[in-house]
């Protein structure tokens, strides 16, 4: 005869921003410093947006997703491209400059595709200056950490008023 089987309660990830809160303080310094290479770039706010976007989609970050919607939104971005965005290579919708961007944010969130990879990376020649290239590899390393922090300690969505609180905004 087997013994029944038990199975522990659930438990609440450890939210490690809050658990390791100096090696999280260093992260939010890297995204301000990120945030002014980026403008410092001429990287225009609502494409840092989009790059935040497109990487938390494609690492399915739920929280990070719900902060940088508001933020694209206050940006000035509209509802048509943020709904689309997933698909921004079936449209006409976003300039060379940002399909570029959107490419090499995606090489630099699936780095393990060198093909994906090369082929961001020469057309983000064509459309983006040197510190532009720079500014958007950043933009999606540092977004592709907080997804990570996010995703792994569960952050919940929860509704928050209409404009954003400033949340972790890269």
């Amino acid at each position: 005869m087997t013994e029944p089987t038990t199975v522990a309660p659930a438990r609440r990830r450890v939210y490690v921003d809050k658990q390791s809160p100096q090696a999280y303080r260093a992260l939010l310094a890297t995204a301000e410093a990120v945030r002014s290479t980026a403008a410092e770039a001429g990287l225009e706010r609502g494409l840092v947006e989009l790059i935040n976007l497109r990487a938390s989609q494609l690492n399915g970050c739920a929280f990070c997703l719900n902060v940088h919607t508001r933020a694209a939104l206050k940006a000035g971005e509209t509802t048509q491209r943020l709904g689309v965005l997933a698909a921004w290579r079936d449209t006409e919708l976003f300039t060379p400059a940002e399909r570029a961007a959107l490419a090499l944010a995606e090489a630099t969130t699936a780095p393990a595709d060198a093909a994906l990879q090369e082929r961001a990376y020469a057309e983000a020649r064509e459309a983006l200056t040197e510190d532009q290239i720079s500014a958007v590899i950043w933009v999606a390393i540092t977004i592709n950490a907080f997804n990570r922090v996010s995703v792994l300690s569960k952050h919940p969505v929860r509704a928050m008023p209409a404009q954003p609180t400033g949340e972790h905004l890269i």
